[in-house]
């Protein structure tokens, strides 16, 4: 069995003051409707767990039932960091989940290929994460104003959602993650304390994040051409 968890529990601050990105219409729907599309949309996703801020799930079930989502949902409560609502969201899986896709609910362009990508890879590796080779040049600064060393650009890469696991694995990382009360900025992170290797799957096509306002007329775009495509 496969399952999705669609992480919408942040606060998104970098899009400004009393602003949730998530809530935002684009092409005539909210950001987050877009995302639970795509994996609702995909046949093999059987269930989706939405990770939420305490409060909002009235509004997530209200969302559902107005755009006639029809797979299998569950809503549990976000935590303090994002690891937190991950470990929430797998507590809340079904026991038969053998894959899970976990995806940023700000990132609504992502399409049912790179889901099928990311799941494959993971069913395979046990662990698997969309990505896209860096192009521009990477400067390192120990304190923001100075450069201090040019990276190699050649060995970069820039991590997006989804990222994949085997249920298995996934659990067992963030259950270092938590035993050793770390901080992590993504899930794949939580493979590198326990030596799981992670596949990176190559995606061309864009998948950006909504983030701060000038992503907003990008993404709309994005979301226009595939409805119209």
């Amino acid at each position: 069995m496969n399952s999705a968890i669609i992480v919408a529990a942040g606060k998104g601050t970098r899009m400004g003051p009393n602003v949730d990105k998530l809530w935002l219409e684009l092409a005539g729907q909210p950001v987050v409707a877009h995302t639970w599309r795509r994996f609702d949309q995909y046949p093999d996703i059987e269930e989706i767990i939405m990770v939420v801020r305490a409060g909002m799930e009235p509004a997530f079930a209200e969302l559902a039932a107005k755009c006639g989502f029809r797979k299998p949902y569950r809503l549990v409560p976000g935590g303090k960091e994002r690891q937190d609502s991950v470990w929430n969201g797998l507590e809340a899986l079904s026991p038969q989940a053998e894959l899970v896709a976990i995806q940023d609910a700000a990132r609504p362009a992502t399409s049912t290929a790179l889901i099928a990508a990311t799941l494959a890879a993971a069913r395979e590796m046990g662990a698997a994460v969309a990505a896209q080779p860096v192009t521009d040049t990477i400067k390192e600064s120990a304190d923001g104003v100075m450069i201090a060393r040019t990276l190699d650009r050649a060995k970069l890469w820039a991590v997006q959602t989804p990222q994949t696991f085997q249920v298995a694995v996934i659990r067992h990382a963030l259950d270092e993650v938590r035993r050793r009360q770390l901080l992590v900025t993504d899930d794949t992170a939580a493979c590198d304390l326990v030596g799981q290797p992670v596949k990176l799957v190559a995606w061309p096509a864009p998948n950006p994040k909504v983030t701060r306002p000038e992503d907003l007329p990008y993404v709309e775009m994005l979301l226009r051409q595939g409805a119209a495509a």
